[in-house]
């Protein structure tokens, strides 16, 4: 696929596809990234870490990839109506321009990835249930997935993950047909057979970060 396949597609999809595509490399700047980022710094956190008392998951080390289409979706409206905290992201990031979007993807991807405290559970069932259900498209060890179109779990807190899993499981999340993966996320949440299995799951995915 080229270029001017890719634009006709719209511009969300040219982004994502320059992004990904081992013969082309988009030209984001992960410096003006940086300098863009200073304006999420009071919620996420200077290392882009994350703080669980403002809601606001770690982006540090997430893929460019996933960031932007994340981003896309709190700009277009298929995220930003699941909790009170996605209503903040989505105003959040109405103002950024395409370029933005990307080049604070680019500034993100860039850093090291978060780590999260250790969250309790059984090890040895998160273990088994975790590469089950979730370890062929997130990796073995939660690192994601970009051909999966799978983002980073590790380094992402225990209360982010449990939230957006109910979320998914609940169609708070993922239920909309433009969210393709967002679909597939919802159909493999209810996979688990109880909030205890999930926890044991998030436990497992929790230690990959230290």
């Amino acid at each position: 696929m080229n270029l001017k396949s890719l634009t006709s597609m719209g511009p969300w999809v040219a982004i994502l596809g320059l992004l990904s595509m081992g013969s082309i490399t988009y030209a984001a700047d992960a410096e003006s990234g940086k300098q863009l980022y200073q304006s999420c710094i009071s919620c996420h956190g200077d290392q882009a870490q994350g703080n669980d008392a403002m809601g606001t998951p770690a982006l540090a080390g997430q893929s460019a990839t996933y960031l932007v289409r994340q981003l896309g979706h709190f700009q277009s409206g298929l995220r930003g109506s699941e909790d009170s905290f996605a209503e903040q992201m989505k105003a959040q990031v109405a103002s950024l321009s395409e370029t933005d979007v990307a080049d604070v993807s680019a500034y993100l991807a860039t850093l090291a990835p978060a780590k999260s405290p250790r969250a309790s559970g059984d090890m040895r069932l998160g273990n088994n249930y975790y590469h089950g259900s979730c370890g062929g498209c997130h990796g073995g060890k939660a690192e994601g997935n970009d051909k999966l179109n799978a983002p980073r779990l590790a380094g992402l807190s225990a209360d982010y993950l449990k939230r957006q899993y109910l979320h998914f499981k609940s169609g708070a999340r993922g239920s909309d047909a433009g969210d393709r993966y967002g679909r597939q996320m919802k159909m493999m949440a209810q996979v688990l057979p109880d909030d205890a299995t999930l926890d044991h799951v998030i436990a497992y995915i929790t230690a990959q970060a230290q």
